[in-house]
């Protein structure tokens, strides 16, 4: 899925080429670092998922990768969830160059698109309290937020947040 947005070119693809799962870590890592000064405990939880992902994933589990002029520039996962029925968002980033062309956006879309074909009937997501940009997407596509904790990761005194989007009614 390609649009042009300010003469820049950003295209939506499967994270299926070889270095796709390399860089959602090595990016992650370093600019959580650079803008949040997290260590390199977070770089390791993304690491788990991305391998997790990686290794042992089914029909029904996703990446996606942005690309803004033929960069990579965002990423995004849907994964299943804990329970039958649940999927979960994961490792949402976009650089910031390529941040205001949308590609959050349409990284989010993609995945809950993806979602509701493949049957899931809700989607949870992880995120702390300070990312602010990713938290007005996730309410964009109505997504609520269902728990908040504080807590002590990555270096810091942070805010952990659940979020779900019900995408259809549970069977009764």
């Amino acid at each position: 899925m390609s649009m042009e947005v300010n003469d820049r070119q950003v295209i939506i693809r499967r994270a299926d080429r070889p270095g796709d799962m390399g860089w959602m870590v090595m990016a992650h890592g370093e600019l959580y670092n650079q803008q949040f000064r997290w260590d390199v405990e977070f770089e390791a939880l993304v690491a788990r998922i991305v391998a997790g992902f990686a290794t042992k994933h089914s029909a029904a589990e996703v990446a996606w990768i942005a690309e803004v002029d033929g960069e990579r520039a965002g990423c995004v996962m849907l994964a299943a969830g804990d329970r039958a029925g649940m999927a979960k968002l994961r490792v949402l980033l976009v650089t910031p160059a390529a941040r205001g062309l949308g590609a959050g956006t349409r990284l989010v879309e993609e995945a809950l698109a993806f979602a509701r074909v493949a049957g899931y009937e809700c989607v949870t997501l992880w995120t702390t309290a300070n990312l602010a940009s990713a938290r007005r997407i996730y309410q964009h596509f109505g997504f609520s937020l269902t728990d908040e904790t504080p807590y002590t990761a990555f270096g810091h005194d942070l805010v952990s947040q659940t979020w779900t989007l019900l995408l259809r009614d549970p069977p009764e």
